[in-house]
């Protein structure tokens, strides 16, 4: 198979001196409600092979599952508004500086824990140490996603939870269609395994760093689900030929750019000298 990788990604990486090779998946667009189980046995049983793992973003699992919370339902109160005036943004997602995440945060906790876990958060923050808050609020609110609209429009109606027993889910996968998966919480800063098959022997260490760079993108790749397999030499042989044929593609491209360029510049002179000639002549003829 063909392995491709994000814009920005790499294909290869090398993790405990073994060399793996990530192939990003598309999908369609996964909405509420929908079955795993079909989404897996269509985008990934095809190209599955004993050996390879399957990392899945929690997202798609979640809504799945219709863990989500709709912007309706969620009362933003004096207090959230205000502490989320505080909370820090991040280029990494929605976080509770969104007075409705900061509202669920309060929800789900309770007041008393959100309110230290803010004042903890605030204090280590001047001490250089970041991700105090959520911490202590847990992985529930760390991990909701989506109350905004920039990327999917109908996410700013609705936050997804994380899954809800996501070990779980991934043992069904590998019952129903022997496909070894993990669910993980990622983004381009961090990631956090939130379950995986039991059948899977690589410890929590090894798989964080099979996707510490976050292969899956972000925005609208369409891309959640990311097949991770060990390099053999005619894999690896492959992929440099692939990158080989890519790299000559756009040094192609590039030299085509440049053609046009210059056939523009040259008949911006043309046209630049053709109107100097017209405006000589008009001045002679005065």
């Amino acid at each position: 198979m063909e392995f491709k990788a994000n814009e920005g990604k790499k294909v290869e990486i090398e993790v405990n001196d073994e060399k793996y090779l990530r192939h990003a998946i598309e999908t369609h667009y996964v909405k509420i409600g929908e079955s795993y189980i079909d989404i897996m046995e269509k985008y990934v049983k095809p190209i599955y092979e004993e050996g390879d793992i399957i990392s899945i973003s929690e997202k798609i699992i979640g809504l799945c599952q219709e863990r989500v919370v709709y912007k309706k339902d969620v009362k933003v109160g004096p207090l959230a508004k205000f502490l989320s005036k505080f909370a820090m943004r991040s280029d990494a997602g929605v976080g509770v500086d969104n007075p409705y995440k900061m509202q669920f945060a309060i929800n789900i906790c309770g007041r008393l824990k959100v309110i230290w876990a803010a004042i903890a958060g605030g204090f280590c923050k001047i001490f250089g140490k970041h991700g105090v808050f959520y911490e202590i609020v847990g992985p529930e609110i760390s991990g909701l996603d989506g109350f905004y609209g920039e990327v999917f429009e109908d996410y700013a109606d609705f936050g997804i939870r994380i899954p809800e027993n996501p070990t779980r889910v991934c043992n069904e996968m590998y019952e129903k269609l022997g496909i070894k998966a993990m669910i993980v919480d990622a983004n381009d800063f961090n990631v956090e395994i939130l379950g995986k098959a039991d059948s899977i022997e690589l410890d929590e260490a090894t798989l964080k760093a099979l996707i510490k760079d976050n292969p899956a993108g972000q925005a609208k790749t369409l891309t959640p689900i990311i097949l991770i397999r060990k390099a053999n030499e005619k894999d690896l042989q492959e992929v440099v030929n692939e990158e080989k044929t890519n790299d000559e593609d756009n040094n192609e491209k590039v030299e085509k750019e440049k053609e046009v360029e210059e056939i523009e510049k040259d008949e911006t002179l043309d046209e630049e000298k053709e109107a100097e000639k017209i405006e000589s002549n008009e001045t002679i003829d005065e």
